[in-house]
């Protein structure tokens, strides 16, 4: 992270703070100190004034990282004999006019926030939610330019996996080839434990891999995503053997031209502005015209950068409006319980005239050949 980017963030979340009426932000939750700061360790807060200086909070075993990663805010460290709450208290106190302190509720425990009462018990200690996750949520260029060579790290593995299937090869097999294939490109790692599911595993949406190898099986699941310097990618392609003329494979054609019909439809849905609950209306009116309503039975998409789940969420009860910046999957999908299932998943960068499709694999039925 550049230097101009950590004081942009910073100052961003204390222009945030004003309603709030508090004079600092307790940030603990590790995605959100590293969205600020930089810094990619762990057990580090960052408490943050509404002037835009903030302070890190650690321990001895990160302070030569903290001063590679972070080197132009100050930090605090503790010694081996005091815990966190300590070192909190010892830095306020040292601190003019600190009388309210935000904290992140959706990171801090109940046995935390008692500690930290105890304390500071002249401090007055107010609830916020996802302050940091709401900046987080609109994608700078450098965060769109790291997810563009995580995207891209996901398809060149994905082309060179698929291209070496063979009968006996197994779900786990693959998913392990699809990692070691994405780290040899230069990924950190799986954005999230990849789904392989061949032919009735598909049919569940969050399946594990098994032991189970390709066989005859007519139809492969396949969601993985790569994690490149921090930041995910999350894509989704079906897969079929070709040729086969039996009722089943008419059923799955049929099925799998409406999941892309829908994709399609809420893509050109995708504008600055628009309802995130709009944009899943699209897909999910194609699919019900197609008798297939009840088969899609999870949201249509979501955000992701630093964690592979973020906002904005696109679904029927979602509330959020799309903006430009914003980095989404659009994956819509149906499940036939003992038979098969169908996925089709691509990420998209929401821009000012629409939107940008940045990852680029072919996924006409035609085009999603499963060869051995």
């Amino acid at each position: 992270m550049t230097q101009d980017n950590q004081s942009n963030r910073i100052a961003r979340l204390a222009s945030t703070m004003a309603d709030l009426e508090i004079d600092a932000l307790l940030v603990n939750s590790e995605i959100n100190v590293r969205y600020l700061s930089g810094f990619t360790g762990d057990s580090t807060w960052l408490l943050v004034r509404p002037d835009a200086s903030a302070t890190l909070l650690s321990d001895g075993r990160y302070e030569i990282q903290l001063a590679q990663e972070c080197p132009d805010l100050p930090v605090a460290i503790r010694p081996p004999s005091q815990k966190m709450g300590g070192l909190l208290a010892e830095v306020v106190s040292s601190m003019p006019n600190v009388k309210s302190i935000g904290f992140e509720a959706d990171h801090v425990h109940v046995s935390m926030l008692r500690d930290l009462e105890s304390r500071l018990s002249d401090v007055t200690w107010v609830e916020t939610s996802s302050r940091v996750e709401q900046l987080r949520a609109i994608k700078d260029a450098d965060e769109i330019a790291t997810i563009r060579r995580a995207v891209s790290v996901a398809q060149q593995a994905f082309t060179k996996v698929t291209a070496n299937f063979s009968p006996k090869k197994t779900e786990c097999e693959i998913y392990y080839e699809l990692e070691a294939e994405m780290r040899r490109l230069g990924a950190e790692g799986v954005s999230f434990h990849p789904i392989i599911g061949a032919e009735p595993n598909g049919a569940l949406p969050h399946y594990t891999p098994g032991n189970i190898p390709l066989g005859d099986c007519r139809t492969l699941l396949m969601d993985w995503g790569a994690k490149v310097d921090g930041y995910c990618s999350d894509l989704t392609r079906t897969l079929h053997r070709p040729g086969s003329t039996s009722p089943t494979s008419d059923r799955f054609a049929a099925a799998y031209e409406a999941v892309l019909e829908a994709q399609l439809a809420a893509i050109a849905a995708i504008h600055d502005g628009v309802d995130a609950v709009a944009v899943d209306t699209a897909a999910r009116a194609v699919l019900a015209k197609a008798g297939l309503g009840e088969a899609f039975n999870h949201g249509l998409g979501h955000g992701f950068g630093l964690q592979i789940h973020e906002d904005p969420r696109m679904g029927p009860s979602s509330t959020e409006t799309l903006k430009s910046g914003m980095v989404v999957t659009v994956e819509p999908g149906v499940y036939f319980a003992n038979e098969f299932g169908i996925r089709i998943e691509d990420d998209l960068l929401v821009t000012d005239t629409g939107c940008e499709v940045l990852s680029d694999l072919p996924k006409g039925l035609d085009d999603c050949p499963l060869v051995m």
